[in-house]
């Protein structure tokens, strides 16, 4: 097992740190630790170049993402973001607003990018997760933190209503509406206790130590499994959330009629049947 933490970000990005701690695992840490890892201009693409490559590399099998520093992130920057958001280009309102919209979507997609990455995302949370951070982690698959962590949806805070996520990703990971509308109209700070019984982390750990350990330990089972078994899985649980039962029974039938016709399923079968664990199984690429 190699290290998780990081000295610095890997070019050719700025605001991350990717690595390699085990077999089919990558580690994509923000690393702005300085900045208390805040969202600037370069981070939103990088995301998007990062996560477009790692659902392309045959290598990687699952990500786990982490936070470099004291905590997870501030959220986003918004001295370096202003200029962007508050002066959009435009000779009158219309073609200013038609910018701004334009710049809204690809924030927007600087998240959708993980969701739509067909390797699991496995987010480690320490410290605070602030406004985008939110954004960021509903995007995930599953969600740790430590004792120590927070969340919070600071956008009405700073005069606007979150776009790129929380609104529409928040409701559906936390099963209580009433709660969900709270956090996004009070912005008020959820702590490490009440985001577990909410169903927003699913693991809480003493430090984060321990909590990169534990997001290590769960990737390295995951990793394991086939992976056609794996990212189909993902690609249905992400299809079915936002369609319903009866559309999500058949696009599963529709998907499973090929990728059953694969060797995992035989290699899979015999390794149960001889009481051995899955992740002894040499699967293929994909």
């Amino acid at each position: 097992m190699r290290s998780l933490s990081s000295a610095a970000p890997s070019p050719p990005f700025t605001t991350l740190s990717i690595s390699h701690p085990a077999d089919c695992i990558t580690h994509v840490e923000l690393h702005r630790p300085e900045k208390r890892n805040a969202m600037n201009k370069a981070f939103w693409s990088e995301m998007v170049d990062c996560f477009t490559q790692i659902a392309e590399d045959p290598d990687c099998r699952v990500v786990v993402v982490s936070g470099a520093g004291k905590m997870f992130t501030a959220g986003i920057d918004l001295m370096d973001m202003a200029s962007d958001v508050l002066q959009p280009l435009g000779d009158d309102m219309a073609r200013r607003s038609w910018n701004l919209r334009t710049i809204i979507a690809k924030y927007q997609e600087t998240f959708t990018v993980i969701e739509r990455c067909p390797k699991p995302v496995v987010v480690a949370v320490h410290g605070a997760c602030i406004g985008g951070g939110v954004d960021l982690i509903t995007a995930c698959d599953i969600r740790l933190c430590t004792q120590d962590a927070w969340f919070q949806v600071k956008e009405v805070d700073i005069g606007l209503a979150a776009d790129v996520g929380t609104l529409q990703r928040l409701p559906k990971v936390i099963g209580s509406r009433s709660l969900v509308n709270e956090l996004a109209l009070t912005a008020r700070k959820m702590f490490a206790d009440e985001a577990k019984s909410s169903g927003l982390v699913s693991r809480v750990f003493a430090d984060k130590e321990a909590l990169m350990a534990a997001a290590l330990e769960m990737a390295g089972e995951i990793a394991g499994r086939s992976p056609i078994a794996v990212q189909g899985t993902k690609v249905n649980l992400v299809y079915s959330r936002d369609h319903s039962v009866t559309e999500g029974l058949h696009y599963m039938a529709t998907w499973n009629m090929s990728m059953l016709q694969t060797e995992d399923v035989m290699k899979s079968a015999s390794a149960a049947m001889e009481k051995k664990s899955p992740k002894t199984v040499p699967f293929s690429k994909l």
